[in-house]
């Protein structure tokens, strides 16, 4: 196995510069998760982790080999990965077996080592018992799992996913990430993961890299990039959040828009944006932080969701399902927050989520 250390990479396609400064270390044995909305640079840096772009300037290793950088370019298939994309890329013609065994075909290695390394890598990601069976027999999971064994029979040192599971249903993506993550600790392989689903970066990450137009907007685990966030786009695009505009005076928050006012013991000051995660709100009827307008509940048997009228602005909460049925739209209920996050008003918000593709 192997870890991938980049070096000040840029990309650009004439004028129009992808990827700005990219410095990063990913350790051996990690997986690691570029997410970002379309177009934010994700996939033109893992291809060009792959081989199939040249970095504008800087520097990719793979181990203590350089791959790209100054007089330097390895093609993909002399960097020792393995590669499964968005498309599951199976031949129709070919069973699994010949399918998985075909990168070690081309590389002409013994018959008896094919057969071994494939029923290995079979077994590896549940799929045995289908080996003579062609992808048209198969579901939408099993052809990526033809994808996945594929990618790892050559025993690569490093496997990149582009959007893999995008094509999949929800039920199936669900139990797909589950089974990549299990494959991955198994086999001890760094792992290179390229997504726009939060909920695939939080369940499969050891470290989730978000980025944005281009540049990185943080770097951590998925607990440390959800509970601090390093700026509102990251707190919008990982996980449910709104935002309320305040200002911070005497201990507390007066809340615009409203006469109402929170609790406050951090050590900003003047203007700020209290970020709401909904799930971290206890409705009330009772009373608490602030007051508000149930405008609509919607009972989905684990939970009640609800959104409340502040002011002017609507907040959604995630409160218990018992909840649901000790109100009713158009009643006076109270939020209390058991968390805050709060960032430094220093711009238009709406201009700071714009999401650029």
């Amino acid at each position: 196995m192997a870890s991938v250390t980049i070096k000040h990479v840029t990309k650009a396609f004439g004028d129009n510069v992808v990827l700005k400064e990219f410095d990063q270390v990913f350790n051996d044995g990690e997986f690691i998760t570029l997410l970002g909305p379309s177009g934010c640079g994700k996939t033109t840096m893992l291809r060009m982790i792959a081989g199939f772009e040249k970095p504008t300037s800087g520097e990719i290793m793979i181990g203590d080999k350089v791959v790209s950088g100054g007089k330097t370019f390895l093609p993909p298939e002399k960097r020792d990965i393995g590669m499964v994309f968005q498309s599951y890329a199976v031949w129709p013609h070919m069973t699994v077996f010949e399918n998985v065994a075909y990168p070690l075909k081309i590389k002409h290695v013994k018959k008896d080592e094919i057969k071994a390394e494939v029923n290995r890598v079979l077994e590896i990601v549940h799929l045995s018992q289908y080996a003579q069976r062609i992808p048209s027999q198969l579901s939408g999971g099993q052809q990526q799992r033809v994808a996945l064994a594929r990618a790892l029979v050559a025993r690569p040192q490093l496997l990149l996913l582009d959007e893999p599971l995008s094509n999949l249903d929800a039920k199936l993506r669900e139990s797909m990430r589950f089974e990549i993550k299990e494959i991955q600790n198994r086999l001890g392989i760094t792992v290179v993961y390229v997504t726009h689903d939060q909920t695939e970066a939080m369940a499969m990450s050891d470290r989730i890299i978000l980025i944005n137009r281009g540049e990185i907007q943080q770097v951590g685990t998925p607990a440390e990039i959800y509970n601090n966030p390093a700026n509102q786009f990251v707190a919008d695009f990982l996980g449910k959040v709104d935002f309320l505009k305040g200002e911070v005076a005497n201990g507390r928050i007066s809340i615009a828009g409203t006469d109402q006012s929170i609790p406050y013991t951090g050590d900003k000051t003047g203007n700020v944006e209290l970020a709401i995660r909904p799930e971290r709100i206890t409705l009330s009827l009772d009373g608490g932080d602030l007051a508000g307008v149930l405008e609509s509940q919607y009972y989905l048997g684990d939970i009640n969701d609800c959104r409340v009228k502040v002011g002017e602005k609507s907040v959604r909460v995630i409160a218990a399902p018992e909840t649901y049925s000790r109100m009713k739209p158009g009643d006076t209920v109270y939020l209390t927050f058991r968390e805050q996050i709060i960032f430094d008003d220093d711009g238009d918000i709406d201009e700071k989520l714009k999401i650029m593709t």
